[in-house]
């Protein structure tokens, strides 16, 4: 039987949660069964968890930012960001198959000790014009994607350089650094590679009021969700599937 693929979810609202995983596996063409959940904020990671049994490990945006000082985190924020942290050093030891959404990548810079923060690059909740660099064009996840594509976005905190030993995979004039690969398996990108129209119309609502956009303008955002074309992401993370499963 195949192994699992881990799916860490970090989102406190449950319908934020339920609707990203219900993405994951359409997008990913998965059923329930050949995935592992665990929403990181109403348990922690099991004590017996090892990398061996998972075919790769699929971890989902939230509202938290790894950027943010101590004292400015939740309690429960905080803890979702220390489980996640403490798988990385073994996956990126054993290069093992990886891929960190949005969130994802913030992790990803952090545990590789790079450039983290609000001072530049974030995004409006909306659609990012994306470019796959010279270096994408030859990578497997990027196998069918366009050169050029939509991608919906929404992020406070970016990484400000690449980070030591990670390779540039896809690049916008807002955000540089859309995608990025550490190793040969661990990717991770800053837009959501799950989300559609329905699915961040659903976000639009229940994170109206955390700081994202001026809580007035989200009925023009969600018709601007379902005006664009954003169909090209998630052949990421079907490729990632394909790839590892």
């Amino acid at each position: 039987m195949p192994k699992p693929f881990l799916v860490l979810q970090l989102r406190p609202e449950t319908e934020a949660a339920d609707d990203e995983f219900a993405a994951i596996l359409r997008k990913g063409g998965l059923e329930e069964g050949q995935v592992r959940r665990i929403r990181l904020d109403q348990e922690d990671l099991p004590g017996d968890l090892r990398l061996d049994a998972l075919s790769g490990v699929i971890v989902g945006g939230g509202p938290g930012c790894v950027s943010d000082a101590p004292e400015e985190k939740s309690q429960v924020e905080a803890r979702i960001e220390a489980q996640v942290l403490s798988l990385m050093p073994e996956i990126t030891e054993r290069d093992f198959p990886f891929l960190g959404c949005c969130y994802g990548i913030g992790i990803l810079g952090k545990h590789l000790a790079g450039d983290v923060s609000k001072r530049a690059h974030s995004e409006p909740v909306g659609t990012s014009a994306c470019e796959v660099t010279a270096e994408g064009k030859d990578d497997p996840l990027l196998d069918g994607v366009p050169t050029a594509f939509d991608a919906f976005v929404g992020h406070k905190e970016a990484l400000q350089a690449l980070p030591q030993g990670c390779v540039h995979l896809v690049r916008s004039e807002a955000c540089p650094f859309q995608m990025v690969r550490h190793g040969a398996h661990v990717y991770a990108t800053q837009f959501h590679p799950e989300a559609d129209a329905d699915g961040f119309e659903t976000r639009i609502r229940i994170y109206r009021n955390k700081g994202y956009f001026p809580p007035e303008t989200a009925d023009e955002l969600i018709c601007m969700c379902r005006a664009a074309e954003v169909f090209a992401p998630e052949m990421i993370l079907r490729n990632f599937v394909a790839r590892y499963g």
